[in-house]
């Protein structure tokens, strides 16, 4: 029934727009296909949930370290000696200046993987989940890097590094013939084909301490080189 305010007498319902195009498809006989399988074609693929770009935190990175790793042996080393032992290498006042014994994990953990560029320990600090662990996600420049180990820490350091070289070979973390370049080897064992370090150590503690020291002396060749390439502002 039309409505008698807005139509007209000859009012129709019939469709006066052009008609909508139907495509036409092609005939395709049915085949003998499992049904089982064409029924699995038309779900989706499910995938756990993946986005890069969004942003996200990891709020426990010490989660993400093993209990057996070197970065860990580091850290309790470092945490066991007193914080007054630091702190006597600084004059006071002034800016705020990262603390001691963070870098000097940092440090100790990358002359452990053999990083010994300033540039590349400050790289470590971006990449490397366990140097940004010791550095509580903290990244001094390599500036600041090679400022501390060639100046603050000078005199501490060698020490700290033969401590922690003795440590790792005792925890079996590292071996001398894998760690220093010319392959030095310390004693071996021809009936289990394997070193005995403790009574190495024992033994050969004077052979070992002076290849530590030349290793550092190494090491501190290297920082002494990119302090005067810093200054000269290379």
């Amino acid at each position: 029934m039309s409505n008698q305010m807005i139509t007209t007498q000859n009012y129709t319902i019939e469709q006066t727009s052009l008609p909508l195009s139907i495509e036409e498809k092609p005939f395709q006989p049915k085949t003998d296909v499992d049904s089982s399988n064409t029924d699995r074609n038309h779900f989706k693929p499910v995938f756990i949930p993946y986005n890069n770009q969004q942003g996200m935190a990891i709020f426990d990175l010490q989660g993400l370290i093993p209990e057996h790793h070197v970065a860990r042996v580091i850290d309790r080393m470092v945490e066991s000696i007193e914080d007054n032992i630091f702190y006597q290498h600084y004059k006071g006042g002034g800016r705020s200046s990262y603390h001691p014994k963070m870098m000097v994990k940092v440090l100790l953990y990358a002359y452990s993987q053999k990083v010994y560029s300033c540039r590349e320990i400050a790289k470590l600090l971006e990449e490397n989940i366990p140097a940004m662990w010791l550095a509580a996600m903290q990244k001094p420049d390599y500036r600041t890097i090679n400022r501390f180990r060639t100046h603050q820490m000078a005199e501490l350091l060698p020490s700290l590094f033969e401590e922690m070289i003795l440590k790792l070979m005792e925890e079996k973390f590292i071996t001398l013939e894998n760690y220093f370049l010319d392959g030095t080897k310390i004693e071996a064992n021809a009936n289990k084909h394997r070193y005995v370090w403790k009574k190495a150590i024992n033994k050969n503690e004077t052979k070992l301490l002076a290849k530590i020291e030349e290793m550092y002396q190494q090491i501190q060749s290297v920082a002494n080189r990119e302090n005067e390439d810093l200054h000269a502002g290379i």
